[in-house]
Protein backbone atom coordinates (compact mmCIF):
# COMPACT_ATOMS: atom_id res chain seq x y z
CA UNK A 1 0.00 0.00 0.00
CA UNK A 2 1.37 3.47 -0.82
CA UNK A 3 0.07 6.88 0.24
CA UNK A 4 -0.30 9.07 -1.73
CA UNK A 5 -1.64 12.83 -1.86
CA UNK A 6 -4.59 13.94 -4.66
CA UNK A 7 -4.44 17.24 -5.97
CA UNK A 8 -7.70 18.54 -7.46
CA UNK A 9 -7.71 21.56 -10.70
CA UNK A 10 -10.33 24.01 -10.75
CA UNK A 11 -13.11 23.31 -7.67
CA UNK A 12 -14.67 25.75 -5.91
CA UNK A 13 -14.07 28.41 -8.15
CA UNK A 14 -16.09 28.84 -11.52
CA UNK A 15 -18.83 27.55 -10.78
CA UNK A 16 -17.55 23.70 -10.08
CA UNK A 17 -18.17 23.42 -5.92
CA UNK A 18 -17.74 20.42 -3.87
CA UNK A 19 -17.91 20.10 -0.32
CA UNK A 20 -14.91 18.77 0.96
CA UNK A 21 -16.78 16.22 2.76
CA UNK A 22 -18.83 15.03 -0.49
CA UNK A 23 -15.34 14.65 -1.79
CA UNK A 24 -14.27 12.41 0.98
CA UNK A 25 -17.06 10.33 0.14
CA UNK A 26 -17.27 10.09 -3.69
CA UNK A 27 -13.58 8.89 -3.03
CA UNK A 28 -14.41 6.45 -0.46
CA UNK A 29 -17.19 4.83 -2.50
CA UNK A 30 -14.56 4.35 -5.15
CA UNK A 31 -12.00 2.18 -3.01
CA UNK A 32 -10.60 4.84 -0.97
CA UNK A 33 -11.20 3.51 2.22
CA UNK A 34 -8.84 6.45 4.69
CA UNK A 35 -9.50 9.26 1.74
CA UNK A 36 -8.85 12.37 3.71
CA UNK A 37 -9.77 15.89 2.45
CA UNK A 38 -7.65 18.91 3.52
CA UNK A 39 -8.66 22.94 3.51
CA UNK A 40 -11.48 23.73 1.38
CA UNK A 41 -9.12 23.61 -2.35
CA UNK A 42 -8.71 20.14 -3.01
CA UNK A 43 -6.18 18.78 -1.65
CA UNK A 44 -6.63 14.78 -0.69
CA UNK A 45 -4.31 12.17 1.21
CA UNK A 46 -5.01 8.58 1.04
CA UNK A 47 -3.22 5.05 0.44
CA UNK A 48 -3.93 2.77 -1.77
CA UNK A 49 -2.18 -0.50 -3.58
CA UNK A 50 -2.55 1.04 -7.32
CA UNK A 51 0.31 3.30 -8.21
CA UNK A 52 0.14 6.95 -8.60
CA UNK A 53 -1.25 6.30 -12.29
CA UNK A 54 -4.10 4.15 -11.20
CA UNK A 55 -4.62 6.27 -8.65
CA UNK A 56 -5.39 9.69 -10.86
CA UNK A 57 -7.48 7.13 -13.21
CA UNK A 58 -9.59 6.09 -10.82
CA UNK A 59 -10.20 9.79 -8.39
CA UNK A 60 -10.82 11.23 -11.89
CA UNK A 61 -13.22 7.95 -13.09
CA UNK A 62 -14.64 8.79 -9.19
CA UNK A 63 -15.19 12.91 -9.65
CA UNK A 64 -16.59 12.78 -13.23
CA UNK A 65 -19.29 9.71 -11.99
CA UNK A 66 -20.11 11.85 -8.72
CA UNK A 67 -19.88 15.56 -9.69
CA UNK A 68 -20.37 15.79 -13.58
CA UNK A 69 -17.46 17.79 -14.22
CA UNK A 70 -13.99 17.36 -16.30
CA UNK A 71 -12.35 16.70 -13.52
CA UNK A 72 -8.53 16.73 -13.26
CA UNK A 73 -6.01 15.57 -10.59
CA UNK A 74 -2.21 15.63 -10.10
CA UNK A 75 -1.27 12.41 -7.44
CA UNK A 76 1.75 12.31 -5.98
CA UNK A 77 3.72 9.80 -3.71
CA UNK A 78 3.45 11.32 -0.04
CA UNK A 79 7.20 10.71 0.14
CA UNK A 80 7.48 13.11 -3.41
CA UNK A 81 5.37 15.65 -1.56
CA UNK A 82 8.00 15.86 1.08
CA UNK A 83 10.58 15.90 -1.12
CA UNK A 84 9.36 18.73 -3.29
CA UNK A 85 8.56 20.94 0.35
CA UNK A 86 12.39 20.46 0.93
CA UNK A 87 13.50 21.39 -2.48
CA UNK A 88 11.59 25.00 -2.75
CA UNK A 89 13.90 28.03 -2.25
CA UNK A 90 11.73 30.11 -0.85
CA UNK A 91 10.44 30.93 2.22
CA UNK A 92 7.01 29.65 3.45
CA UNK A 93 5.72 32.60 4.76
CA UNK A 94 6.51 36.94 3.91
CA UNK A 95 5.47 39.94 4.08
CA UNK A 96 5.90 40.91 0.47
CA UNK A 97 5.80 37.63 -1.59
CA UNK A 98 3.68 34.51 -1.91
CA UNK A 99 5.50 31.13 -2.43
CA UNK A 100 3.65 28.60 -4.90
CA UNK A 101 4.31 25.20 -6.01
CA UNK A 102 2.88 24.04 -9.51
CA UNK A 103 2.61 20.93 -10.25
CA UNK A 104 1.98 18.84 -13.44
CA UNK A 105 0.91 15.05 -14.10
CA UNK A 106 2.66 15.87 -18.03
CA UNK A 107 6.36 17.35 -17.88
CA UNK A 108 5.80 18.42 -21.87
CA UNK A 109 3.34 20.72 -20.23
CA UNK A 110 5.43 21.70 -17.34
CA UNK A 111 8.17 21.93 -20.08
CA UNK A 112 6.30 24.48 -21.94
CA UNK A 113 4.77 26.21 -18.66
CA UNK A 114 8.25 26.63 -17.36
CA UNK A 115 9.95 27.68 -20.60
CA UNK A 116 6.81 30.74 -20.92
CA UNK A 117 8.05 31.51 -17.30
CA UNK A 118 11.57 31.90 -17.71
CA UNK A 119 10.87 34.22 -20.99
CA UNK A 120 9.28 36.74 -18.41
CA UNK A 121 13.27 37.87 -17.55
CA UNK A 122 13.25 39.80 -14.19
CA UNK A 123 9.93 40.17 -13.71
CA UNK A 124 8.93 36.41 -12.44
CA UNK A 125 10.95 34.19 -9.57
CA UNK A 126 10.57 30.36 -10.34
CA UNK A 127 12.95 27.38 -9.97
CA UNK A 128 12.10 24.12 -11.12
CA UNK A 129 11.56 21.56 -8.15
CA UNK A 130 11.87 18.33 -10.68
CA UNK A 131 9.86 16.95 -13.90
CA UNK A 132 6.50 17.62 -12.24
CA UNK A 133 6.51 20.58 -9.84
CA UNK A 134 7.74 24.48 -10.54
CA UNK A 135 8.54 27.07 -7.58
CA UNK A 136 7.63 30.19 -7.90
CA UNK A 137 7.28 33.57 -5.90
CA UNK A 138 4.18 36.40 -6.60
CA UNK A 139 3.97 39.26 -4.57
CA UNK A 140 1.65 39.37 -1.54
CA UNK A 141 -2.18 40.73 -2.68
CA UNK A 142 -1.15 40.31 -6.31
CA UNK A 143 -0.78 36.48 -7.33
CA UNK A 144 -3.82 36.93 -9.84
CA UNK A 145 -2.15 39.67 -11.17
CA UNK A 146 0.95 38.14 -11.67
CA UNK A 147 2.44 37.76 -15.40
CA UNK A 148 3.13 34.14 -14.52
CA UNK A 149 -0.37 32.83 -12.86
CA UNK A 150 -1.70 34.60 -16.02
CA UNK A 151 0.25 32.11 -18.26
CA UNK A 152 -0.75 29.17 -15.98
CA UNK A 153 -4.42 29.57 -15.87
CA UNK A 154 -4.13 29.63 -19.76
CA UNK A 155 -6.15 26.53 -21.20
CA UNK A 156 -3.51 24.77 -22.67
CA UNK A 157 -2.44 23.91 -18.80
CA UNK A 158 -5.95 23.32 -17.52
CA UNK A 159 -5.94 19.25 -17.72
CA UNK A 160 -2.36 18.84 -16.64
CA UNK A 161 -1.19 21.67 -13.71
CA UNK A 162 -2.73 23.08 -10.40
CA UNK A 163 -0.83 25.15 -8.21
CA UNK A 164 -0.78 25.39 -4.16
CA UNK A 165 0.62 27.58 -1.84
CA UNK A 166 3.56 26.44 0.09
CA UNK A 167 1.87 26.28 3.32
CA UNK A 168 -0.80 24.07 1.77
CA UNK A 169 1.93 21.70 0.43
CA UNK A 170 3.11 21.45 4.12
CA UNK A 171 -0.18 20.80 5.50
CA UNK A 172 -0.28 17.84 3.10
CA UNK A 173 3.03 16.60 3.39
CA UNK A 174 2.42 16.34 6.86
CA UNK A 175 -1.41 14.56 6.65
CA UNK A 176 0.31 12.37 4.15
CA UNK A 177 2.96 11.82 6.43
CA UNK A 178 0.42 10.49 9.19
CA UNK A 179 -1.17 8.45 7.03
CA UNK A 180 2.01 6.66 6.00
CA UNK A 181 3.00 6.25 9.98
CA UNK A 182 -0.70 4.78 10.44
CA UNK A 183 -0.10 2.21 7.80
CA UNK A 184 2.98 1.51 8.69
CA UNK A 185 1.43 0.64 12.41
CA UNK A 186 -1.68 -1.11 11.07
Amino acid sequence: MGSYAVFLRGINVGGINIKMADLRDALKSSGFADAKTLLASGNVVLASGLDAAGVKRECEKALRAAFGYEAWVVVLPAGRVADLVAACPYPEDDKSTHSYITLSSDHAVLDELDAAGQALGDVHRQHRLGPEALAWLAPAGGTLDSPFSKISSKAKFKAATTTRNLRTMIKVRDAAAGLEAAGAKG
